[in-house]
């Protein structure tokens, strides 16, 4: 099990490392949001390339940042009974969701975006906007956070396996969204 706990904490280096990328990117995409409106104002300028480049660095953030809110327990259930239930029940409906759902399901569409941006890659494709961007590098990043949430599901299943076998304490501590 130490092995495996290892290998949970490698994957979580780098789920944390394109995290803080994702950040970084937010601040980014705001300072072209600014950029490009003050363009368009001042100067009644406007280019399609620096639009796609805000939607891809937007779709950058919510890819590549999925995997470390999936590390940090801060992404989005479903709380039916959840909620009220012991840590060990939340921690066994944990694994049971990542061995049956998350793992699987993101394998699939990580299979299944690759031959698009093989393609797109291979085609050099572009955007049918004047001025548009290439869009390999945006189908590159769905397959990328596919795989990055597979590899941080794996993980999550690592902990919370070694949660039940009491090598390691897991906080499972929830709070319902307040709505």
């Amino acid at each position: 099990m130490p092995a495996f706990l290892s290998v949970s904490r490698l994957i979580d280096s780098i789920s944390q490392f394109i995290g803080k990328i994702a950040d970084y990117m937010v601040l980014l995409c705001c300072f072209i949001s600014a950029g490009n409106a003050i363009v368009r104002y001042l100067f009644n300028y406007s280019s399609n390339g620096w639009l796609e480049i805000q939607w891809y660095l937007f779709a950058y953030v919510v890819v590549l940042g999925a995997a470390h809110t999936l590390r940090n327990n801060e992404h989005v259930r479903v709380d039916l009974i959840y909620g009220s239930v012991s840590d060990k029940a939340r921690i066994w409906i944990d694994i049971i969701g990542l061995i049956v759902f998350l793992i699987p399901a993101c394998a699939f569409l990580a299979f299944l975006c690759w031959p698009y941006f093989v393609i797109a890659f291979q085609q050099g494709e572009i955007s049918a906007n004047a001025g548009g961007l290439i869009r390999w590098p945006v189908k590159l990043i769905l397959f990328a956070g596919f795989a990055l949430l597979v590899l941080q599901g794996i993980s999550e299943l690592i902990k919370r396996i070694a949660a039940v076998r009491g090598y390691i304490q897991l906080e499972t501590k929830y709070e319902k969204p307040l709505q």
